[in-house]
């Protein structure tokens, strides 16, 4: 008896993915603490956009408002509040993967620097739609 190496199978041909199908693939698959981080940033960012705008409209209606026109200020707390609370509720509902050693979740200040890196981008998109899409609808 002589013993033969099996002849390797032929491989399929592997396709070459272009690059937005690559992008939509990765949208439609993102990980669960990305979802959750852009999605705790993304509710807060909007609940506070239309308050803001909402005092912008009131402002530019002429509405006379306690202290005056405090756009400003009312803008840095939006952009400071979204931020903070983006990285709060992120570390609260995103736990970094355990290594099977138990369920105890473990959170560290990366939770909430993934949160934060989120809701940077969020604040500001979230104001430009507001401002620049429905705004105009409204008005």
């Amino acid at each position: 008896m002589t013993s033969r190496s099996p002849e390797p199978l032929p491989s399929p041909e592997v396709r070459r993915r272009g690059w937005a199908e690559v992008r939509w693939r990765q949208f439609r698959r993102a990980p669960r603490p990305v979802v959750r981080a852009v999605a705790s940033s993304l509710s807060v960012a909007a609940a506070l956009g239309i308050a803001f705008l909402a005092y912008d409209i009131a402002l530019d209606r002429g509405a006379v408002l306690p202290g005056g026109d405090l756009r400003v200020l009312a803008l840095t707390l939006y952009v400071g509040i979204v931020l903070v609370a983006g990285a709060v509720v992120t570390w609260l509902v995103v736990p970094l993967p355990g290594g099977g050693a138990g369920p105890r979740a473990t959170r560290t200040p990366w939770s909430a620097a993934l949160g934060l890196f989120a809701a940077v981008p969020i604040a500001y998109l979230v104001l430009v739609v507001l401002h620049e899409l429905v705004k105009p609808l409204i008005t």
